[in-house]
């Protein structure tokens, strides 16, 4: 019988580790209810960030929506100033 090792890496704010650490070992209680699941330990490890904090996917695509939200109000108050200009 073949076995898998699988590895998480989770990073949180220092101060909310323990109760990630708790709210794991509670799901890791409710797999094992319905998966075999052989050892395993969860580690917590001090480091600090040495650089600044890199945005994510969703971030970045929160930042283009709103980039894209001020242009079309620009371009909405720009047509605004010609339609008077014409009328």
């Amino acid at each position: 019988m073949q076995y898998k090792k699988i590895n998480v890496e989770v990073i949180v704010v220092a101060e909310e580790a323990e109760a990630v650490v708790a709210g794991l070992n509670a799901a890791l209680d409710q797999l094992e209810e319905s998966h075999t699941l052989f050892g395993g330990e969860i580690d917590t490890v001090a480091f600090e960030h040495s650089g600044k904090r890199r945005r994510s996917a969703l971030g970045h695509t929160i930042a283009a929506g709103e980039t894209v939200v001020g242009a079309l109000k620009t371009a909405r108050n720009g047509m605004k100033v010609a339609l008077r200009a014409v009328i």
